[in-house]
């Protein structure tokens, strides 16, 4: 089995997220809702390892979102060692956040796979992002479109950032990406991020706001203007997670999670509270 889908597709363009565990897919139920808020017509598809339960897909098949399964990529046993979460974290250490005991870098690069579905226009998002606001433009837009990874300084402009981009799918391109994925010695110092900036050398930059990182909200307040914000991406600590040592500064960000999460209002941008500045 390499795609399993639950039924057939229903839109020619598609948005699609990835999960790889339980806690993934309580941070995909908040994504779902978002998008379904804005009114898309398009498919809103679930990419599912078996890291993940029946019991935790089964709220994202009640939301509509069409579920496909899907296996780990084919890769070799010196490539996975080589990203292995204490390896890769060894050798690439995150010094800027802390990432969740649940992240699995290596299932970072089943995102790949989103170029073998049966769509013609994908937009992927992470499964910690939120939309707060229409984005099915974004489906017109070429591939390989991303928004660069700001979040510290302006002079991160230079990455991208994989949370948010734009693709189409094609058998070709994925069978390209496995023969230039796993190549001896290959290691992807930030995973798929780092490999699809390699792959797409030539990509075109989204504005910011298209997946606007939440330590903007720390780090850089003059770019944070809540009525521009299309897609809101909560990278290392998740807003799910019981506690973390972020939550209290990005505590106005977690209640605007936890508002998409249920089902309950959801406040408007204008009246969401500004980050504070020294």
């Amino acid at each position: 089995m390499v795609l399993a889908a639950d039924r057939p597709a229903a839109s020619r363009a598609a948005f699609v997220t990835l999960v790889t565990n339980d806690d993934f897919a309580t941070g995909a139920g908040a994504l779902v809702r978002s998008l379904r808020r804005t009114g898309t017509a398009a498919d809103i598809v679930v990419m599912h390892t078996g890291g993940t339960s029946a019991d935790a897909l089964a709220p994202l098949a009640a939301l509509g979102a069409r579920l496909v399964q899907t296996d780990l990529l084919p890769v070799s046993a010196e490539f996975a060692a080589a990203h292995a979460k204490g390896r890769l974290h060894g050798a690439a250490p995150f010094t800027r956040g802390e990432k969740p005991a649940f992240h699995t870098p290596l299932d970072n690069f089943v995102k790949l796979r989103l170029w073998q579905l049966d769509y013609e226009r994908v937009v992927f998002l992470d499964a910690d992002t939120l939309v707060l606001q229409p984005i099915d433009s974004l489906l017109d837009y070429p591939e390989f479109c991303a928004a660069p990874n700001v979040y510290e300084s302006l002079a991160d402009f230079h990455r991208l950032n994989s949370g948010v981009f734009t693709a189409r799918p094609d058998a070709a391109t994925f069978r390209d990406m496995l023969a230039r994925l796993d190549v001896p010695g290959a290691f992807w110092r930030r995973t798929d991020q780092t490999f699809l900036q390699e792959y797409f050398p030539g990509w075109h930059g989204l504005p910011v706001t298209c997946n606007m990182l939440q330590y903007v909200w720390l780090n850089l307040p003059d770019l944070w203007h809540w009525p521009s914000i299309r897609v809101l991406h909560f990278q290392y600590e998740k807003p799910w997670q019981a506690k973390h040592a972020k939550a209290g500064a990005l505590a106005p960000l977690i209640a605007l999670w936890r508002a998409h999460a249920g089902d309950g209002d959801v406040p408007a941008l204008a009246d969401l509270p500004s980050p504070w500045r020294a």
